[in-house]
Order: C-alpha cells, then sequence, then structure tokens
C-alpha cells in the first residue's frame, strides 16, 4: 500500500484532506467526503460526547477548556462549518460556554470573546473566524499587542520584551483564518506577515542572535499540537498562506524528509496530554489510535502536503 492510499483507508477527516491536498481528486468528490465528517468516524463521535447543553465535559473544572480543545480538534477535521451539525455545535457554544476564573475580568464572558492572553486569543480567533463567529474585537487586541520583533508573547504582560514562537504561531494561524472569513485588511495581513517573518528570520528552529536551536521539541511533531510549536507545524502554516518557500525553510524541510520511514509515514512524537481531546475524554472513550512513536495520519498527511508545497514552490 502507498502512503497516499494508506491516508485514504483512513477516517473521513484525513481522507477528504488527502484528496484534495495530494491527489486530482474532483472537487465534489473531495466536498462529498469532506461532508462524512459530520456523520462517520471521529468527526461524528466527538460530537456525540456533548452534553445537552452542547458542551464537552469529563465531570472536572474547567469545561471551557475541552470545549474549546474539541472545537479545536473537529476544525483540524475539517467539519465544515455550513453544515447542520457544525452550525448546531457553535450556536451552543455560544449560548453556553463561558470563562470560569473568579480571581478574572473576563469570568462569565463568552468564550469566543476570548480573554488576555494572547496565545489563548489567537486560537479563539482561528476557532471563531472558522465557525463563523464575531472575533474582530480580539483581533484588534492581538494588533495592538505584536512586539517589537514581530512575535508575539503569553509573557508580555509579565514583563517579556521578545517574541514566542509559541504564541506567535498561535496568533499568525487565527489571523490567517480571519482573512480566509472576512477578506482581511491591510493592517491585519501587514501584522501576520511581520509574524510569520519573525519565524523565517529564525529559521523556523533556531535563536536569531546565536543560530544555535531553541528546543530540542521544536523538532519534535506533535498532533494535536495545542499551544505548542514544532517546525512542521510552522512549516504548515506558511504553506497555508500560500507563502513561496526560500531557503530559510530548508533545514526545517530537511528534517520532516528525515522523519519519514520505509514506507513515507511520519510517526507522532512529543504528544501534549492536555491538548489531546484523547486524554482529556478518555473516560469518554474517544480516541483516533494515534500512538507515539507509530506511524500518524495527521503527521504523515501534513507532511506530505508540506514536501509537495516545497517542491512545487521551488
Amino acid at each position: 500500500m502507498s502512503v497516499i492510499d494508506w491516508l485514504l483507508d483512513s477516517d473521513p477527516a484525513i481522507r477528504w484532506q488527502a484528496m484534495r491536498d495530494l491527489t486530482d481528486a474532483p472537487a465534489d468528490q473531495v466536498a462529498a467526503e469532506r461532508a462524512r465528517v459530520a456523520t462517520e468516524g471521529w468527526g461524528a463521535r466527538l460530537l456525540a460526547l456533548r452534553r445537552e447543553d452542547g458542551l464537552w465535559d469529563t465531570g472536572t473544572p474547567g469545561t471551557e477548556w475541552i470545549t474549546l480543545v474539541a472545537l479545536l480538534q473537529l476544525r483540524d477535521m475539517g467539519l465544515d462549518p455550513s453544515s447542520e451539525q457544525a452550525r448546531n455545535a457553535i450556536g451552543l457554544v455560544r449560548d453556553n460556554a463561558t470563562w470560569h476564573n473568579p480571581r478574572a475580568p473576563w469570568n462569565g464572558r463568552p468564550l469566543s470573546a476570548g480573554e488576555v492572553e494572547p496565545c489563548i486569543n489567537g486560537r479563539v480567533v482561528a476557532l471563531g473566524a472558522y465557525f463563523g463567529q464575531d472575533v474582530s474585537g480580539i483581533v484588534a487586541r492581538l494588533l495592538g499587542e505584536q512586539m517589537a520583533d514581530g512575535g508575539w508573547n503569553c509573557e508580555q504582560e509579565n514583563g517579556s520584551t521578545r517574541g514566542s514562537f509559541h504564541t506567535t504561531i498561535d496568533v499568525i494561524e487565527g489571523l490567517l483564518e480571519h482573512e480566509r472569513a472576512t477578506g482581511g485588511s491591510a493592517e491585519v495581513t501587514a501584522a501576520r506577515e511581520r509574524g510569520q517573518e519573525y519565524l523565517l528570520e529564525r529559521r523556523m528552529l533556531r535563536r536569531l542572535s546565536t543560530g544555535e536551536l531553541i528546543d530540542p521539541a521544536f523538532t519534535k511533531f506533535s498532533f494535536p499540537t495545542g499551544w505548542h510549536y514544532d517546525a512542521l507545524r510552522g512549516l504548515d502554516y506558511l504553506r497555508a498562506a500560500g507563502v513561496t518557500p526560500d531557503a530559510r525553510v530548508a533545514e526545517a524541510i530537511d528534517l520532516v524528509r528525515s522523519k519519514r520511514d520505509a514506507d513515507g509515514r511520519l510517526p507522532l512524537e512529543n504528544p501534549h496530554e492536555s491538548e489531546m481531546v484523547d486524554a482529556r475524554l478518555r473516560d469518554l472513550e474517544f480516541g483516533m489510535d494515534e500512538r507515539e512513536g507509530r506511524p500518524s495520519y495527521w503527521n504523515t498527511l501534513r507532511g506530505m502536503r508540506v514536501l509537495d508545497w516545497y517542491e512545487r514552490g521551488r
């Protein structure tokens, strides 16, 4: 079985994206496969685990967090935001999900209103824009928080003056989704492009000052990534944004190539349990059959389309 056939033999969430990104499948066939995310496999199973009020809950504090993680996972799966299932899901979340932190000024705010940390607000923007919610207020806040080096950092309110890869990728992914949903503006596009330049100037992995590897975790490919940066996530953002690849991504591309096994598949590495629906909902028996060290459908899909983007761009 070829690696593409292996992807096509998986869940609809993987299959429709492999068809769109890695084959010449007609658009109507891709759309039909995408529609199955709401009714079959991982997507349908995740939607079925909601409470009556539309939120996800494990019986512990932090319902808004597991709800945020679950919706981000549905976005990764490509649940069609125009589908009846998506409209129902986001409508219930809009009406019922609020932030819970009695000591914080955002306590009781709707989930889609965000809070104060840009690493969280970037993901709320990505989620809200994808599912058709008005997140323009959070976008304006993020634009005002961009740092002198072009990045963002959740620790800015605590005195940090330099950008963070983790926070910056969260924000620019959100701004890109917002541009897609609204048509964007010159101001948003300029801020996002400054943010992606922050990554590119550092060759997706390295300190600008010394050229040292910033964090060994950047070389390990996780999924879901949550708020964490790694080189594959950074490259997949560049691909999605239509950036023309240049020499500054070469090392990260070589890293992706080096991860492939004899069949062309990439493993799951460094899983972040706090960001995994599988781990959060373990008691509810949701899982995507992805295990650390084993071939990963998600990393293989993303790795293959990144390599295709690089070769085409050259």
